[in-house]
């Protein structure tokens, strides 16, 4: 069995599913073209092997002031929350609390329980989140900026980190295996047979030699339902749960 792991050997591979070279799909390579990137965007919007999270590094700029923007590559299409540059209750330095505690008590997790400073955590966090909260974000993935909506004209933020939490497109151009999918391949030869039926549509009832009489229709009536069983299987059994699930 061949195994697609470029475009082209997707494609192919798709039209060798409905028959070629043997039947002649009467399809445009353009139109071929179209339909994979169909169900490409299909297969990136809601099958959970479609994207995968990430976390991106980006320094802050006086562009990025001035506008109260950041820019976003096309590769990600979501963003869930960032990490400020700064850390409250100074937590990140040797001199935070942390650094204190797990010195002098809990060196190693045999000397002392370690339920008090499970305790500690939860409370300390709680009150992080209630006095001090995380910077509320939008984001919209077809302008491709990130509002952060905290205050831009603050001192000291030129120059400085933040980390941003969100998901990328799973590029199969870097990760072959994406042209392999199971789903990403069914669908798009469903989208291309539905293409052929439309195309074919036009010449119903036309007789070829033989007697053989033109059915597009037909052609595109399968296409259609074989395409609504694959796209309710991957909503179905292949998304991810909602984040509200998850986290």
């Amino acid at each position: 069995m061949s195994v697609p792991a470029s475009r082209e050997q997707l494609k192919n591979w798709c039209l060798r599913d409905l028959g070629w070279p043997v039947v002649e799909i009467n399809v445009d390579d353009d139109q071929v073209e179209d339909r994979i990137d169909q169900a490409f965007q299909f297969f990136n919007d809601f099958h959970f092997d479609g994207v995968e999270k990430v976390y991106t590094k980006y320094q802050l700029t006086q562009t990025d002031i001035d506008n109260q923007f950041i820019p976003i590559t096309d590769a990600i299409v979501g963003i869930t929350r960032i990490f400020p540059f700064s850390q409250s209750m100074g937590n990140r330095d040797m001199f935070g609390y942390k650094y204190e505690f797990r010195l002098n008590d809990l060196y190693d997790f045999t000397s002392s329980s370690y339920v008090n400073y499970a305790i500690t955590m939860q409370h300390l966090r709680m009150l992080e989140i209630l006095f001090v909260g995380e910077a509320p974000i939008r984001f919209n993935r077809h302008t491709n900026k990130l509002y952060i909506d905290w205050n831009w004209a603050q001192s000291g933020i030129e120059g400085k980190y933040i980390i941003i939490e969100g998901y990328a497109i799973t590029d199969p151009d870097t990760y072959s295996k994406v042209y392999n999918d199971r789903m990403l391949k069914k669908l798009a030869t469903a989208y291309i047979k539905k293409q052929w039926g439309t195309n074919m549509k036009k010449f119903e009832g036309m007789k070829l030699p033989g007697g053989v009489l033109m059915n597009g229709q037909k052609i595109y009536d399968e296409a259609v339902a074989e395409i609504k069983e694959i796209e309710d299987d991957i909503e179905q059994s292949y998304q991810a749960p909602p984040a509200m699930l998850v986290q």
